[in-house]
């Protein structure tokens, strides 16, 4: 199965992207996880921490800064980029930072990976794969028909989060993608409104506003290892379980 998470910058897709990853892999999944946000955090949700985050980044600085030298080896398959790029997470998760460098002489794939592309050829016959997608809906509107299962569209309960997400409902309906919108730190009744009254045609799930997730974040921490049993937490874990189905556990 493949999953892609998008919204619009700080509507909380990072979180939930990592906390869904989490779920599943401790529910039994073969988790990928694929940060193509131009600013990849996920690592943080994901239980890296800070310093264990910017050493994944840090790690495409080989090809990205010596990509004309002689001494680089370039990697020309994805499980090439999963197995050098990648980092090991917690509960088994290998996550991919896919924000791309750009040096099409070479015409590999460590040096002009997309998103899209990684997302497209990647296999997600026998293991789960979800993509954090950057801020908005470029990378959603490069994908092919069929290059995705379902794409979990994050909307907070402000006029500029709603307008980025329903583009990018638009943006995969077009392409055949199911849709699952996620109503992101939903205080009361009056935000959950002000979602449905532009999204309201889509399914819509809850989660709600969870000081101990915003406390996670201030920390450099996954807010499934801070408390698990918090309200946000377990709502988005409970969206995971919509997958967890999908393989034995």
């Amino acid at each position: 199965m493949k999953i892609a998470v998008s919204g619009k910058g700080g509507a909380g897709k990072t979180t939930i992207s990592g906390t869904i990853a989490r779920a599943l892999a401790r529910a039994g999944h073969d988790v990928i996880a694929i940060d193509a946000d131009v600013n990849p955090m996920l690592g943080i949700s994901l239980g890296l921490g800070m310093d264990g985050t910017e050493r994944l980044v840090g790690m495409r600085q080989e090809v990205s800064e010596n990509g004309n030298s002689d001494d680089v080896v370039h990697e020309h398959t994805i499980e090439g980029l999963l197995a050098r790029f990648g980092t090991d997470a917690p509960d088994g998760i290998r996550v991919l930072v896919a924000s791309r460098v750009d040096m099409p002489d070479h015409g590999c794939l460590c040096c002009s990976v997309t998103a899209d592309r990684l997302l497209r050829e990647m296999k997600g016959d026998d293991r789960t794969v979800l993509g954090d997608l950057e801020a908005g809906i470029g990378v959603l509107a490069r994908m092919e028909p069929g290059s995705l299962d379902v794409v979990l569209v994050v909307a907070n309960p402000t006029p500029k989060s709603i307008e980025v997400a329903r583009r990018a409902v638009i943006a995969a309906r077009a392409r055949d993608i199911e849709v699952l919108v996620v109503a992101n730190r939903v205080a009361d009744a009056a935000d959950l409104e002000r979602i449905t009254a532009v999204l309201g045609d889509e399914e819509i799930v809850v989660v709600p506003d969870d000081p101990s997730i915003a406390h996670a974040d201030a920390e450099g921490l996954a807010p499934i290892d801070l408390d698990e049993t918090s309200p946000g937490v377990r709502a988005i874990v409970e969206i995971s379980r919509r997958f967890a189905v999908a393989q034995p556990v």
